[in-house]
């Protein structure tokens, strides 16, 4: 299990493959920027344990079928945004727009998702084993012990590669869209 910051990077890295599906670069730096934030969500349980006695770490909120449970009232709330947000500065193309509630959806899951998978790169000897498939497999799963829990270099790594990764994509997107706006703002 690394720390907040390492899995908010890991989330930068899961949801950069939006950079190269996103039609426009202006919104795929919103999905992204919105989207990442959920890299946490699995670690609402650190939270609900305090008031509920059956939540514990690693539990039940770190599976994917709650994860893909809270994805789906989480991401229509982010498409929500999506379209807030749109309507007041058009960064969406008409497609996008259309599909604002999906790309929601898909953001909170696949940040949700990419928490799960950074816990079960971690050290298990210090944290609880996760157990991802439950109900389906009630197994932990440990894919390799690469990450120390807490491990300040796989925090900052997976950070900065996170961010290294949606920034060499920024740029790397050229879609033209921005550029005819910009000609077309000037003319």
């Amino acid at each position: 299990m690394v720390d907040v910051l390492g899995h908010l990077g890991m989330a930068l890295i899961w949801l950069a493959p939006a950079w190269y599906f996103i039609e426009r670069r202006k919104t795929a730096a919103v999905f992204v920027g919105l989207g990442f934030w959920f890299g946490m969500l699995p670690d609402v349980d650190l939270y609900l344990s305090n008031w509920f006695a059956g939540i514990h770490h690693h539990g039940v909120f770190h599976t994917i079928l709650v994860v893909t449970l809270l994805a789906v009232p989480l991401g229509a709330i982010l498409g929500w945004v999506f379209t807030k947000v749109n309507n007041q500065t058009e960064l969406f193309s008409d497609r996008a727009t259309v599909h604002a509630y999906t790309m929601g959806v898909i953001a909170v899951w696949v940040a949700g998702l990419s928490h799960l998978f950074a816990d079960m790169l971690s050290a298990p000897d210090v944290a609880t084993r996760i157990e991802p498939f439950w109900p389906l497999y009630n197994g932990s799963v440990v894919l390799i012990d690469v990450l120390w829990y807490t491990s300040v270099w796989a925090t900052w790594g997976l950070l900065a590669l996170g961010v290294a990764v949606n920034v060499v994509a920024w740029f790397w997107k050229s879609d033209g869209s921005d550029t005819r706006e910009t000609v077309a703002a000037s003319e």
